[in-house]
């Protein structure tokens, strides 16, 4: 395919030179990603994560968001429960949900996503995480109080590794197989809680241009860690002539939800 522009359009290395010098300049702060609208789109699981996390915040009296990246799911909720506190360990998100967070009556805790929580034994009914990136059980059941419920959305295995092997080359079993639900309802079971909900959906996840690249990859950074544009411009460029060509580039994620018990 020549490059050669047709008057009054840009070359297709000038349109790849744009678009990834606006998404490497755009702010990737919080766990908002309304800048990919139009530019990316995932599919959802169908059990509504959101939705049903609001459902049992509205139950539970003391509730602890775990990881909640800018607060805006947590922010979500219409009815919070009287003690709702929230931790993140990312300064720039940490800014981001204390002012989306605290108006609603919710406390952030700067935490560094390791063992031990700074909370005490049993002190919450709920506890919930979208996301986590690590899920320390032991640390979830001794701060749930008995009766209380682990809830969380988890990134499954191999998720978007289209994507994720296009910049890193064939991932070994051992990587791709990481995040199992089946070893999250194991270790799970192993610090003391009841497992009573394990779903897993597989979704398909589209980028239209290449700047959502650069943006995803910026903002969900252990994907493929160390990413810059500048690192790894040829692949962005190859992909940037793939989605030229194909109109899209397709990958797929993993999702998982679990709900654990705590015996009461």
């Amino acid at each position: 395919m020549s490059d050669s522009p047709i008057p009054g359009t840009a070359s297709s290395d000038e349109r790849f030179e744009a678009l990834v010098a606006e998404a490497a300049a755009v702010s990737v702060d919080g766990w908002d990603f309304s800048w990919l609208d139009g530019r990316a789109t995932e599919q959802r699981p169908s059990w509504g994560y959101a939705r049903a996390m609001a459902d049992r915040m509205g139950r539970a009296r003391c509730a602890l968001d775990i990881q909640t990246g800018g607060g805006e799911v947590l922010a979500s909720v219409p009815k919070l429960p009287p003690l709702t506190v929230a931790t993140e360990s990312w300064p720039p998100n940490i800014a981001r949900a204390t002012a989306l967070l605290h108006p609603l009556g919710a406390v952030v805790v700067a935490d560094e996503d390791r063992p031990p929580l700074p909370f005490g034994d049993a002190a919450f009914d709920l506890v919930v995480s979208r996301h986590p990136v690590t899920t320390w059980w032991e640390e979830i059941a001794r701060v749930l109080a008995p009766g209380g419920t682990y809830f969380s959305q988890q990134v499954g295995p191999a998720s978007v590794f289209e994507l994720v092997e296009f910049f890193l080359g064939p991932q070994p079993p051992e990587v791709r197989g990481a995040r199992d639900p089946e070893q999250a309802r194991a270790d799970a079971v192993a610090a003391g809680l009841d497992v009573v909900g394990l779903r897993t959906e597989r979704l398909r996840t589209e980028f239209f241009d290449i700047g959502a690249v650069v943006y995803f990859l910026r903002k969900v950074i252990w994907m493929v860690p160390g990413f810059t544009v500048e690192a790894y411009r040829p692949q962005l460029k190859a992909l940037h002539r793939r989605i030229e060509n194909e109109g899209r580039f397709v990958a797929h994620t993993t999702r998982f939800l679990t709900e654990a018990r705590k015996p009461a």
